[in-house]
């Protein structure tokens, strides 16, 4: 007899959350587009390559930096209000951008608008793991992950097609109409609900947005004092810690695929971008098929992502100087490492339960330390003597380096019992 849940009554991922998933998209275009508009803009502004790449630092310090600071500073607000916030700006933003007369202008324009990224990151992925049923939420955050590997994808490839075609500022200018509109979309459409399996069973679409009328809102005191709670231990800092070195192991490789390909491999440079774009469908495949293991088992997936990681890292390194087979294991290395994304995230609010939104945002902003980290290890072991193919061993001691973490969180896990520490409710009597 099959007792299996109709198809209409399985938990499936809100459409809200695509939504979210499409902002991330123009947010990572923004994020990584500067790559791809380097020369016409150290020429516009009378830079060097290499200062206008310090536009890509600036936007990833600001993301490190900024996450953190705008969770605390929109703690009370209203998630959808923040939201809605947090885009304007990021919009208006792009437009000083687009306007900005100097290389300083631009710098600042830039930090302030990872600032912007990080708050909505953050806040967009604590609504997630709030309207999405339990069944699904791995898969849910594996969906705004998804909007940066798109972005990557088709986004960043876009960005550099308009910015050759009509000038470096009408890329900004694009960044700018599409987030706008974005804000509006989320203004029309995005409602808090509260999360459940059974889909009969939801709550009224603005009950999470506001407390009940009897009961007072907590203090921002109370609210930052289960905020930092949640940072108490060593769970919260193997998870974050793991972000970090996964994100690292990618970039220290990815970083340098470009000159792996060319110099090693003997691949033509005009076909280096379409190696790239496969290594993005490799990591919107994984990310797909990571976000629904994630939600069957969490350190499953993270241990068999980064293990089927460090493995395609390995054979990568054996075949590098063979074209063909290393285009395969680059695929590869797409889809093993992304595959881990959902569950990084998902691993995040299992452990912040009672007040998630502070260490959301700190998960964003490991991805981005990885993010700074893995292509300055890279650099370093090129810079030492040891060639292309290092990276990728560099890559692969990054990624052992994140299982050995993974491997103390679980035993920390098998012997953790909860603590009784107070929570939100408890501390706002």
């Amino acid at each position: 007899m099959n007792t299996s849940a109709p198809p209409s009554l399985r938990p499936r991922v809100p459409a809200q959350v695509y939504l979210l998933a499409a902002v991330i998209f123009c947010l990572g275009t923004s994020e990584f587009m500067i790559a791809g508009i380097l020369e016409p803009l150290s020429a516009d502004l009378g830079v060097t390559i290499p200062q206008a790449g310090l536009l890509i630092t600036g936007f990833a310090v600001g993301m490190i930096v900024g996450a953190p600071a705008m969770t605390l500073l929109t703690l009370t607000l209203p998630r959808r209000a923040t939201m809605i916030v947090m885009i304007i700006g990021f919009s208006a933003l792009h437009i000083l951008a687009a306007l900005s007369p100097s290389y300083g202008l631009l710098m600042v324009s830039r930090v302030l608008s990872a600032f912007a990224c990080g708050g909505f990151w953050a806040v967009a992925a604590v609504h997630t793991s709030a309207i999405a049923p339990a069944a699904v939420q791995g898969r849910a955050l594996a969906s705004l992950v998804g909007g940066l590997t798109v972005a990557n994808l088709v986004g960043v490839p876009m960005g550099t097609w308009i910015g050759t075609q009509f000038g470096w500022r009408s890329t900004f200018w694009a960044v700018a109409l599409v987030t706008a509109l974005a804000a509006v979309l989320i203004a029309v459409t995005t409602r808090s609900s509260a999360k459940s399996a059974d889909p009969a069973k939801s709550a009224d679409p603005d009950e999470a947005e506001s407390p009940a009328p009897a009961e007072a809102a907590p203090s921002l005191r109370t609210l930052l004092s289960a905020e930092i709670a949640a940072f108490k231990g060593p769970r919260i800092w193997l998870a974050l810690g793991t972000t970090a070195l996964f994100q690292a192991s990618v970039f220290a490789s990815f970083s340098y695929f470009s000159p792996l390909l060319t110099r090693v491999a003997g691949l033509s440079a005009d076909l280096v971008p379409a190696v790239l774009a496969a290594f993005g469908v490799g990591a919107f495949v994984g990310v797909v098929v990571g976000g629904r293991l994630a939600d069957r088992n969490i350190f499953g997936n993270i241990v068999g992502s980064l293990t089927a990681l460090a493995l395609s890292l390995g054979a990568l390194w054996l075949v590098a100087d063979h074209a063909i087979l290393a285009v395969i294991m680059i695929v590869l290395v797409g889809a093993s490492g992304f595959s881990i994304a959902g569950a990084l995230n998902a691993r995040v609010f299992q452990i912040a339960t009672q007040a998630p939104t502070l260490a959301a945002s700190v998960n964003t902003s490991a991805f981005n330390v990885g993010n700074a980290v893995g292509p300055a290890v890279g650099a370093w072991v090129i810079a030492a003597g040891f060639g292309f193919p290092a990276t990728v061993v560099a890559a692969i001691v990054l990624a052992l380096a994140a299982l050995v973490v993974v491997a103390v969180a679980i035993r920390v896990e098998r012997s953790w019992t909860p603590q009784s520490v107070s929570t939100l409710a408890e501390a706002a009597c």
